[in-house]
């Protein structure tokens, strides 16, 4: 057989890799062997770790790179909330997709290789966000695929014009219906709202939930429940839910539980929910990030994610997934080796699981989407913040990063 490309020397696999061959034809994986015979273009890896790509679950391309139009004094989440909408009140479909594209290439050459991208639709932005990020989508296709869901983050009920708008979405192709109930008059009613668009034009449901800390009630409850009777299980995934790290083990176990068994992800965002939880605290202060590894034993399916890059949700980020794995684990107190390879899962594997990705993975058959990382296993991949050195999107190199050299002194040899 005639091969487009090899790789050799490739460590693949989880928890510890073994070094393989892969073999490259017409944009997939057509081998992978201790050793494949052929005489085109190859790569020695060296045994550095393969994995297929970083996945992102959870970023706003549309609403990145605008701290210099905001003022946030107190870095509360009502403030972010408010700068950011009166912010994109200025917003065009240009200025969108410039900035989008900003934060979008900096993710590909941090090794991102899939995307879920939420974008905000109301009557004030309409759907200029959408139409722009759907150009980016077809436009950056060679080196990442992105999905859109599209959601209110100012509310639904409370918010006449914005349904209309979603379901003019998801007409013209938007992947997924996402939510933000705490933002809304009636909470439950708008749960109800986005899980009949979702099942109206068949698409995968994604929340913004219970981003606070005080764990007395849940807006989770009736996700589950809403799941469960509408058997959307597998479906459906919450992002934040910070109130889960304010819970006790018993109660944390029983949520756990239920997440397991009614089939929600759950997706954490490091950076956003450390800069905005425990504002009203001046000593002691909570870190609010939900201990997602301690929900995998469930069965949870759980990410780790970026959220916002550059603006008052979050006034830092450069898209570097495996950085916020890290971010992550120092913050959960996540140092094993066991529980550091479980951080890789969260930005790949799982994440890939979470989007129902049907064809990730280094594995004979799948496109030939992979990246490259400066590391031989995976825990170290997390501890040491490895560098994405190469990228592959259907056996095209999209990015090449040479690892740093350094420059001796000859007066010093």
């Amino acid at each position: 057989m005639t091969f487009d490309l090899i790789l050799r020397r490739a460590g693949i696999g989880s928890p510890e890799p073994q070094v393989f061959d892969i073999a490259v034809a017409a944009g997939r994986i057509v081998d992978i062997a201790p050793r494949i015979a052929g005489d085109a273009p190859e790569r020695d890896l060296g045994g550095r770790l393969v994995i297929g790509g970083f996945v992102e679950t959870h970023i706003h391309l549309d609403k990145s790179c605008i701290l210099d139009r905001c003022k946030s004094e107190h870095g509360t989440l009502a403030e972010a909330i408010e700068q950011v909408a009166a912010a994109k009140r200025s917003f065009s479909e240009e200025d969108i997709y410039r900035r989008g594209r900003r934060t979008l290439e900096k993710a590909i050459l941090q090794g991102t290789t899939r995307m879920r991208t939420h974008v905000e639709v109301d009557p004030r932005i309409g759907l200029k966000g959408f139409h722009a990020i759907r150009h980016l989508k077809k436009n950056y296709a060679s080196a990442i695929d992105l999905q859109i869901c599209v959601f209110p983050q100012e509310g639904l009920l409370n918010d006449p014009g914005t349904e209309e708008l979603l379901v003019q979405a998801c007409e013209q192709g938007a992947d997924a219906i996402g939510g933000c109930p705490y933002t809304d008059r009636d909470p439950h009613g708008q749960i109800a709202r986005i899980f009949a668009i979702a099942q109206r034009f068949d698409r995968d449901i994604d929340f913004h939930l219970d981003f606070d800390l005080d764990a007395s009630w849940m807006d989770l409850d009736e996700v589950c429940r809403q799941t469960e009777a509408t058997g959307w299980g597998g479906r459906v995934a919450v992002g934040h839910v910070t109130k889960l790290s304010a819970l006790g083990d018993e109660r944390f176990s029983v949520m756990a539980r239920r997440l397991g068994e009614t089939g929600v992800a759950v997706t954490v965002l490091p950076a956003t929910d450390l800069h905005l939880m425990g504002r009203d605290r001046d000593h002691n202060v909570p870190r609010g990030v939900t201990p997602a590894h301690r929900l995998l034993p469930y069965g949870v399916t759980c990410s780790i994610a970026t959220n916002n890059v550059l603006n008052p949700f979050t006034p830092f980020g450069d898209c570097s997934l495996i950085r916020m794995a890290n971010l992550y684990a120092n913050v959960a107190q996540a140092g094993r080796p066991d529980e550091l390879a479980a951080c890789l899962d969260m930005v790949t594997a799982l994440p890939a699981k979470l989007m129902n990705l049907r064809d990730y993975g280094v594995a004979v058959g799948n496109p030939a989407d992979f990246v490259v990382l400066d590391c031989a296993d995976c825990a170290s991949a997390v501890a040491e913040i490895a560098r994405p050195l190469l990228g592959f999107k259907n056996g095209r190199c999209t990015f090449d990063c040479p690892p740093p050299r350094l420059l001796q002194d000859p007066q010093n040899h």
